[in-house]
């Protein structure tokens, strides 16, 4: 669960999956996942979420709908028992049942309905009502009658480039990105902002965050300065400006309270 920060003390409130959707959703859809909680008798729970560069589509009673890429942190108040069942979508792969710009919906929250119309509405409601596995399925069906047959080819691209950066933490450079993928830096930008949401600059920093946040969360005797060496920091206070801006504490606080 790299996106839940305070992974250990999360662990301790809720439970999270991730079932897989439907092998011809896979080009569009990286998982399912469901959070359950029963807190009854104690205090609400605080988690953050540092957020992939990703679209979700969440049901939860009173409040279903579509998640813009979020850019900055997102807290989730957890209270009494619940479930909230999500929808992860690939970087590029909720661009065919927007049909637009997927930055059109950046820090934004829509109704199921506003871009699947009464359907929508309808497949809410069929999935508060079911239990988990049947509601992979009725999430399997509705998607895959929307979903191409085959994936745009710039989707393609979108998704290998965001997955590529996520892979090397050596990437630091948009101009790096855009000639490895031989792109001029205009066609990467327009790239982003029509598929991902968000610009490459900003998904190779929250990549970098993510595998900071990682690594503090796995141990105490963090190299903090080979690691902003490694993620291509100019030094160890820039990446502690960073962390902390984003995260909300130093990368040292983070790690004590693992």
């Amino acid at each position: 669960m790299p996106a839940i920060l305070n992974p250990g003390a999360g662990q301790e409130k809720f439970r999270f999956r991730a079932p897989g959707a439907a092998p011809q959703l896979r080009p569009y859809v990286a998982h399912y996942w469901i959070v359950t909680w029963d807190l009854r008798g104690e205090e609400p729970y605080e988690q953050q979420v540092l957020p992939y560069p990703a679209v979700n589509m969440t049901f939860k009673p009173g409040r279903c709908r579509i998640a813009g890429v979020p850019r900055g942190r997102f807290t989730e108040v957890l209270h009494d028992a619940g479930r909230v069942f999500g929808v992860r979508f690939h970087p590029g792969g909720f661009h065919p049942f927007l049909r637009a710009p997927v930055s059109s919906i950046t820090d934004r929250f829509l109704a199921v309905e506003d871009v699947f119309g009464p359907p929508g509405r309808a497949l809410a409601e069929a999935v508060l009502a079911a239990d988990d596995a049947t509601a992979v399925a009725v999430l399997d069906e509705f998607l895959a009658a929307r979903a191409p047959r085959q994936p745009e080819p710039a989707a393609r691209l979108a998704a290998a480039v965001v997955a590529r950066t996520a892979a090397e933490p050596g990437i630091t450079r948009v101009d790096d990105l855009a000639r490895e993928f031989d792109l001029t830096m205009r066609q990467l930008q327009r790239l982003f902002a029509d598929y991902v949401g968000v610009g490459p600059k900003w998904v190779i920093r929250r990549h970098r965050l993510h595998e900071a946040a990682a690594r503090a969360a796995d141990g105490i005797r963090l190299d903090l300065g080979a690691l902003a060496a490694e993620l291509g920091y100019s030094d160890q206070a820039h990446l502690t400006r960073d962390f902390a801006g984003m995260i909300g504490v130093p990368p040292s606080q983070y790690i004590q309270a693992q």
